[in-house]
């Protein structure tokens, strides 16, 4: 009998190896494309409450990645509660942005979207682990392996690599996460619930959730700043209710903002309209 989970993901994989020429790379299918995807489902029932857009559809999970990250730190034992443990910055993190050189912690991690903790964690992790939490987890393609010949899947496989996810399943996370069925300790649950940023919205709902941001990559594997993609993903609370979501959205020209911050503000504004009040 074939595992329809395995049929589906297997389907997927090969689906968006055809449209993007292999893991994380474009090809003139998405030359031009520009869109927006946007799911909302509701928490307790799973009832889809608003949804747009290719939904289906995978790509990078760029920093969004850093919320499985910080389950998988705590439940490990690697990162303690949203302030522990405090890692220095070094030179040999080769970091090119000024602004992530600093001491953080998983609230700074979580909050200015900080790579270097982010693989900094997953060497401590190690391989066997890492693979072992992305798989258990059922995070979109499971696809860990990195870039093509060069081994870097622990450190690089969710940055524009061969790691994706569609917001059908970035959302599927989310509910898996706030029901607490992700197989982790309660201490997982709540140290990331606890790091994770908070952004009011009107109608009284408040959303915690992650942003992403990266590019689609040329069939040679080179960044395309022209095709810029954004994400924002988590959920929503208000009044004892809470709808988990996903924004996503691909550029067709370069900007000088980036695309998880576009996400994160139109879904900011959008949201209770989106929820229905």
């Amino acid at each position: 009998m074939i595992d329809r989970r395995q049929f589906s993901k297997g389907f997927m994989l090969i689906a968006g190896t055809a449209l993007f020429g292999g893991p994380g790379f474009a090809t003139a299918a998405l030359a031009s494309e520009k869109f927006v995807s946007r799911v909302l489902v509701d928490v307790a029932t799973g009832k889809t409450v608003h949804r747009d857009g290719p939904a289906e559809r995978r790509f990078s999970p760029c920093s969004t990645f850093k919320l499985p990250l910080a389950v998988m730190g705590f439940d490990s034992g690697v990162l303690v509660d949203p302030h522990n443990p405090l890692w220095d910055y070094r030179p040999e993190f080769q970091t090119t942005m000024e602004q992530q050189k600093k001491a953080t912690d998983p609230t700074i991690w979580l909050k200015d979207s900080i790579v270097w903790y982010s693989q900094e964690l997953t060497r401590k992790l190690g391989e066997a682990r890492f693979r072992d939490y992305v798989n258990r987890f059922d995070y979109g393609n499971e696809d860990v392996s990195g870039n093509p010949g060069k081994k870097d899947g622990l450190t690089q496989s969710w940055l524009n690599s061969s790691l994706t996810i569609s917001p059908d399943e970035q959302v599927a996370f989310i509910r898996r996460f706030l029901d607490r069925k992700l197989a982790v300790s309660d201490h997982a649950y709540a140290a990331t619930e606890a790091s994770l940023a908070q952004f009011p919205a009107e109608g009284g709902w408040t959303l915690h959730g992650k942003t992403g941001s990266g590019f689609l990559r040329t069939a040679k594997g080179k960044s395309d700043r022209a095709r810029p993609i954004g994400w924002f993903v988590g959920w929503g609370e208000k009044g004892g209710r809470r709808i988990a979501f996903a924004r996503f959205n691909l550029g067709n020209e370069r900007s000088k903002t980036y695309g998880g911050m576009i996400a994160r503000d139109a879904m900011i504004a959008d949201f209770a309209g989106l929820a229905g009040g």
